[in-house]
């Protein structure tokens, strides 16, 4: 669906909308805009603790899988 469908659908339930759907909506975009302005970082510590395993995979000295091993594992685990 394009987005002008998809904003016209929505412009749509929303004009016909009870107050139920409008609080949610409401709460929706409140929690979409506060989503949007927060910024994810890490912490000096969890840096280093990435260098630390960053290196010890270069160096061959963590277990690491291939990606059609991960798919597999994946598919196993959900049977």
């Amino acid at each position: 669906m394009a987005t002008l469908d998809l904003r016209n659908t929505v412009k749509a339930y929303i004009n016909t909308a009870d107050i139920r759907l409008l609080k949610m909506i409401k709460a929706l975009a409140e929690s979409y805009q506060s989503d949007d302005q927060e910024t994810l970082t890490l912490s000096e510590e969890q840096y280093q603790i990435m260098d630390k395993r960053r290196e010890s995979h270069l160096k061959g000295e963590s277990k690491s899988f291939t990606w059609e091993q991960v798919k597999q594992n994946a598919r196993n685990a959900a049977e």
